[in-house]
């Protein structure tokens, strides 16, 4: 079974973003950027699953401009087999992601996407569902866990009142989560290696998709900053403000 993985190119995590003065994006000059957390958590599942021998080829596929080239090779050097850059210059929304993907799907057959729930810059979630609509496929979202037994992958899924596990029925779409597992580190003769391995270029404009924007960004603002606490001598004070301050109790 082949299995398809998704690699979005993002600001580093660990970087503080920056708004432009005007407030209309996210400032990505001379920044570090990486893959998405949850796209290499995906990454490693896929691995794994190959690992395990229920999965016999990782593709690893990314949409962007040339410098989303290194998100790709950073999944080859971690293990995929192979690449797929859609190269497009314009930062796409969610729809027209899953469309991108389904195309790509439609192609290669795969019988697995593993995706990262959401991408960290835009906080969507929402091209993993999409996908699996498009695909009329089965989907495990926000999984913890997977297991592949024959034709079923069987998933624990984290929602807000605990775990819930289901069986999917492959093919299957799956958008992985922060405790599914914990990504490897590339060794360097791995990244050596990720230099010769195949890295397909497609052209988004040769796809014939439509890519047209349907959301407007109104505008971005920094979080309002945190107060500083105050000291009380006593719980009496402490209840005191509570209810005169605060006015919770």
């Amino acid at each position: 079974m082949k299995a398809l993985v998704t690699c979005k190119r993002v600001l580093d995590p660990y970087i503080k973003a920056r708004i432009n003065a005007d407030g209309s994006a996210v400032n990505l000059d001379n920044v570090k950027m990486a893959m998405n957390p949850f796209d290499e958590i995906a990454v490693e599942e896929a691995l794994r699953l190959k690992e395990a021998g229920s999965v016999t080829e990782v593709v690893a596929v990314s949409i962007g401009g040339p410098k989303s080239e290194e998100t790709l090779r950073q999944a080859l050097a971690m293990g995929a087999d192979r690449a797929i850059l859609v190269e497009s210059d314009q930062d796409i929304e969610p729809l027209a992601v899953a469309k991108v993907l389904k195309a790509v799907c439609d192609e290669e057959q795969p019988g697995l996407v593993l995706m990262g729930k959401q991408a960290i810059d835009g906080d969507s979630n929402q091209a993993g569902q999409m996908l699996a609509g498009m695909l009329n496929w089965a989907q495990g979202t926000f999984i913890s866990e997977i297991k592949i037994d024959g034709e079923t992958a069987n998933v624990t899924r984290e929602i807000d009142g605990g775990l819930e596990k289901l069986s999917l029925k492959l093919p299957a779409v799956v958008t992985a989560d922060l405790r599914l597992n914990e990504p490897r580190y590339a060794s360097l003769p791995n990244i050596m290696k990720a230099k010769k391995k195949p890295l397909d270029k497609k052209p988004l404009a040769d796809m014939g998709i439509d890519t047209a924007k349907r959301i407007e960004i109104v505008g971005l603002s920094e979080p309002a900053e945190r107060q500083a606490g105050v000291m009380v001598d006593s719980v009496a004070a402490l209840v005191e403000k509570l209810k005169t301050e605060a006015k919770v109790i």
